[in-house]
């Protein structure tokens, strides 16, 4: 019995001792670091910014370069882009690559994907449900308008993406350092 309260009692000491610890080292772990990024701002909605931190690949279209050039952000000050391969202002550039970046990319892909999955998921229920129970392949008049009306709908939306960012009056870029003093 003895063995088993002693089992328990530095068990619990050991708990106790890494809470303590956890309580009073954690909070100084936890703390920000400086925080450097490029950012992309259409109009005031935060929704619609987009971020690119050092280390990124960013795909752009300079004043000084006519077409579009893939580099690595390494590092971003009050008035320059440092890239892997260029040193840019952010007023030099014409136009950003977001297809990877922008949120709302992935929700039109989704609804996509979800448009003629369900579209071709109904035909090919329909047509096995029918080879099962009739032995032959037969498709119902509104079994292929609802089919054909879910696959036309998720090829409309494959060209909605959103693919450039193109610097105007309410599309701005930003460079952004913020700073932990």
């Amino acid at each position: 019995m003895k063995k088993v309260r002693s089992k328990f009692t530095v068990i619990g000491t050991a708990v106790l001792t890494l809470l303590l610890i956890g309580f009073f080292v954690l909070p100084t772990l936890a703390q920000e670091q400086p925080r450097k990024f490029l950012l992309l701002k259409r109009g005031s909605n935060q929704k619609t910014q987009i971020r690119f931190y050092p280390g990124e690949t960013i795909t752009y279209k300079s004043e000084k370069i006519g077409y579009f050039v893939t580099d690595v952000l390494v590092n971003l000050d009050t008035e320059y882009l440092y890239l892997s391969e260029n040193i840019l202002k952010p007023s030099d550039i014409l136009a950003i690559d977001v297809r990877k970046k922008d949120p709302r990319n992935r929700t039109l892909k989704n609804l996509t994907a979800l448009s003629l999955g369900a579209g071709s998921m109904i035909l090919g229920l329909e047509g096995i449900n029918n080879l099962t129970q009739q032995g032959q392949l037969k498709i119902s008049a509104g079994v292929a308008k609802a089919s054909a009306i879910l696959v036309g709908t998720g090829l409309a939306l494959l060209p909605l993406r959103y693919k450039t960012f193109t610097l105007s009056e309410k599309n701005r870029v930003q460079l952004v350092l913020l700073e932990i003093e």
